[in-house]
């Protein structure tokens, strides 16, 4: 039994209804490709859904990113931890080193001296 074939446009006005842009974008190049390597069903659907998500998890970053409107310039490599003697430098390395606080779901705040731009 064959499955029927679907024309570009209606893939199109498909993928569109279900909000799913990455995929809409990609799944013709990656249909020719599974064509060509003979790939199964599950891979290329399993391809798609991977790039559908990482670009998904890309822009929701940078939504995020947007909305906090923090500086993007500012990281703790130009942070000037001489104006906050109190913020130890090797316990923020110590903890931007490693993940363990983020699987914990702790949260870290960094403020320097109220009106300084650092």
């Amino acid at each position: 039994m064959n499955a029927p074939a679907y024309d570009a446009g209606s893939m199109g006005l498909m993928l569109n209804e279900l909000r799913l842009p990455t995929i809409g974008r990609l799944w013709s190049d990656f249909a020719q490709r599974s064509d060509k390597e003979g790939w199964q069903a599950s891979q290329l659907l399993g391809v798609l859904l991977e790039h559908e998500l990482a670009e998904r998890a890309k822009r929701r970053l940078e939504r995020h990113r947007v909305e906090s409107r923090l500086d993007p310039t500012k990281t703790l490599a130009t942070f000037d931890f001489g104006l906050v003697p109190m913020v130890s430098k090797a316990h923020v390395a110590a903890l931007a080193s490693g993940d363990a606080w983020l699987e914990k779901g702790a949260t870290v705040l960094i403020f320097g001296p109220p009106g300084h731009e650092t």
